[in-house]
């Protein structure tokens, strides 16, 4: 009985290395994610609650650890890798990192087009982020001078998704009359003057 009693105490060292090394890694990176997509949210609401610099600075915090959460997501976690992508979009463009927020936009779209068995109520979020997305790109590129015939693809791309949006049998009345909003001011940015345009103040994005 002693001697196996010494054999266990000797091999608890192993088995501790054993389950560091195995599924305890594998726990440890889950509990780092939970904690990455929890702070991330936990920024998010603190920034919807600022306004100005001090708001900007929190949702690129949560940028940041969303970020920190995909790139330690499991490859296979697919569903939860695009809902974070959404959501780390959504922080970037209210923290001066638009173009980037816009690449992966459409990037997640067009991923979830292809995809048939794809989250219906994702879509639809990811289409309209997306189309805001062009949308606040083509008031930034008139500004700045871009050429007609670079800025008006975007916000046509943006008039036609904000189109199928409101058509969209699934979408509530309240959403519904807020996506018919968006393509009402996606006409009136495409139709308006520059001089017009640079008297008005940016958009809250």
């Amino acid at each position: 009985m002693k001697k196996l009693l010494l054999t266990f105490w000797c091999l608890l060292p192993f088995a501790g290395a054993v389950y560091h090394y195995g599924p305890g890694r594998e726990r440890m990176a889950l509990d780092a994610l939970a904690t990455d997509v929890a702070e991330g949210r936990a920024h998010a609401r603190r920034a919807a609650e600022l306004t100005g610099e001090d708001a900007s600075a929190e949702w690129a915090l949560a940028a940041v650890r969303f970020e920190a959460a995909l790139s330690g997501l499991p490859k296979e976690r697919v569903a939860e890798r695009r809902a974070l992508t959404l959501e780390r979009a959504k922080c970037r463009m209210l923290c001066s990192q638009l173009p980037e927020a816009n690449a992966d936009l459409r990037a997640l779209v067009h991923e979830l087009e292809g995809d048939p068995a794809a989250d219906a109520a994702l879509l639809f979020d990811a289409r309209r982020t997306w189309a805001n997305s062009e949308y606040y790109m083509t008031w930034l590129e008139r500004l700045e001078g871009v050429p007609q015939d670079e800025w008006e693809p975007r916000i046509e791309g943006a008039r036609q998704v904000y189109k199928l949006l409101a058509s969209d049998d699934d979408a509530t009345g309240a959403t519904k009359k807020a996506v018919q909003e968006d393509l009402e001011s996606a006409v009136r940015l495409a139709r308006m003057d520059l001089g017009e345009l640079q008297g008005l103040p940016l958009p809250s994005q």
